[in-house]
Order: structure tokens, then sequence, then C-alpha cells
């Protein structure tokens, strides 16, 4: 049977809880506030949302069987090491990442200031112009657990190509 080449594409979406004592990472960027969000990582939702829609897209699984929570070695590592490597694992299975959209919802701090930020470091990991990667962000009119600032989501759809290897 022949290899179907093409596009493909994927959802992904997480949650993590805003805590006090923790750094808070969005979109492998630094962002000032209170707290932080809770997680084995660097609790990313922004970029665990992104890898998950990855993989989703080249039916690969999801993070959490690859980059087990129960790992010591994943323990507070940057997300965006795991980004990197979850590229490695689409390039094994010959899938490039061609596209990224992605909206975090939170209610505090506002994120408009940091988006570009957070597009060129997602960009640059995944080797993609600047133009292939949204990143929006959104309230929850103070609606659920986002919207109580009890933690951030985050929401991500991705396209990659299935490429020959000839």
């Amino acid at each position: 049977k022949m290899e179907k080449s093409g596009y493909k594409i994927g959802s992904g979406y997480d949650v993590h809880r805003l805590v006090p004592g923790r750094k808070l990472i969005l979109g492998g960027i630094e962002i000032a506030h209170d707290r932080g969000l809770d997680g084995h990582s660097d609790a990313d939702v922004l970029v665990h949302a992104i890898m998950d829609a990855l993989l989703g897209a080249a039916a690969l699984g999801d993070i959490g069987q690859h980059f087990s929570p129960h790992e010591a070695e994943f323990a507070g590592i940057s997300s965006l090491i795991l980004l990197d490597k979850t590229a490695t694992i689409l390039k094994n299975e010959a899938y490039e990442p061609v596209q990224i959209d992605a909206v975090v919802m939170c209610e505090q701090p506002q994120l408009k200031d940091r988006i570009i930020d957070m597009r060129k470091t997602i960009a640059g990991v995944l080797g993609l112009e600047l133009s292939d990667v949204s990143v929006k962000a959104t309230t929850t009119e103070g609606l659920g657990p986002v919207g109580r600032q009890e933690g951030i989501a985050a929401q991500a759809v991705a396209t990659v190509e299935k490429v020959s290897s000839g």
C-alpha cells in the first residue's frame, strides 16, 4: 500500500492549577505574576496543548505517553525541551509541523504584551515562521475555575505534513 502524504490536523488542551511559590511560564517565557502553574514539569499549559495537538495530528498519542509525569527526568523540565523532543518524535515518523493556532484562557495576568514573545519562542523551537504560529489570549468572563483564577487553560490546533522519504 502506498503511503499517503498530505496534511493532518490535531487538537490539544491542557489546564493547570495556579499556586504560590512557582514561576508562571507560558509559551516558554516567564510572565510576572504572584502565582505559577503547578505541575511535574514547568507546567506550561500553552506548550503542553501545542504538543498534544502536534502528537494528535500524527496519531502518535499524547504527552503523558511520551513524557510521563511519574518520571524523575521530567521533574521541573522546561516544556520547550519537551516541545523540541515532540518535534523529533514527529520527524522520526516522517511528519513536520506546519502551523499552530492556540489560545490561552486566563483572567490574570494580561498577556497581550507577551504574545509576540511566545510566538517567537514556539516558532523558534519548531523551526516555523512567525506567521505560522498564532497565539491568542482570552478570559472566561469570570466563569468557572479559570474565571475564579484557580488555574489557566490552553487549547491548540496544529497542522502537520507527512513528508515523503525520497
